[in-house]
C-alpha cells in the first residue's frame, strides 16, 4: 500500500463514519412505502416533491455531518420545525413545495459556510 493510500484510507473511513452517524441525527428520509399522512402521500405521489425531499434529506445529512455540535443541535431543531410546518400543509403541493424550497435554501447556506470556512 502506498504512503498516499495509507494516509487517505483513515480519512475516508472517518468521513464515512461521520456521514453514517448523520442518519441518527434526528431525521430520516421519507419512506413512501410507509406514507400515512396526507402530506406524506402528496410528496410520494408528486415527482417534484419527491425530488425536493431527496435533495433536502441529502443536504440535511451533509450539513449535520460537517458542522460543530452546537450548530448541529440548531439544525436538528430547525428540521423538527420544518417537519411540523410541512405536515400542516396537508395535501397542498404548493405549500409543501414552498417549505421545501425555503429549507433547501437554508441548508445550502449552511453548506456554503462550511465550504468557505471548513467543517467544524
Amino acid at each position: 500500500m502506498t504512503k498516499a493510500c495509507r494516509f487517505a484510507l483513515p480519512l475516508v473511513l472517518a468521513l464515512a463514519a461521520t456521514v453514517c452517524s448523520a442518519a441518527a441525527a434526528g431525521y430520516s428520509p421519507l419512506d413512501c412505502t410507509k406514507a400515512v399522512t396526507a402530506t406524506e402521500k402528496a410528496i410520494c405521489s408528486n415527482y417534484g416533491l419527491g425530488q425536493a425531499e431527496a435533495r433536502m434529506s441529502s443536504l440535511y445529512q451533509w450539513a449535520t455531518s460537517f458542522v460543530a455540535m452546537g450548530q448541529r443541535g440548531s439544525l436538528q431543531e430547525a428540521q423538527g420545525a420544518f417537519i411540523k410546518k410541512r405536515e400542516s400543509c396537508g395535501a397542498d403541493a404548493r405549500c409543501i413545495r414552498n417549505l421545501y424550497d425555503a429549507r433547501i435554501e437554508a441548508l445550502e447556506a449552511v453548506m456554503e459556510n462550511v465550504k468557505r470556512h471548513g467543517p467544524f
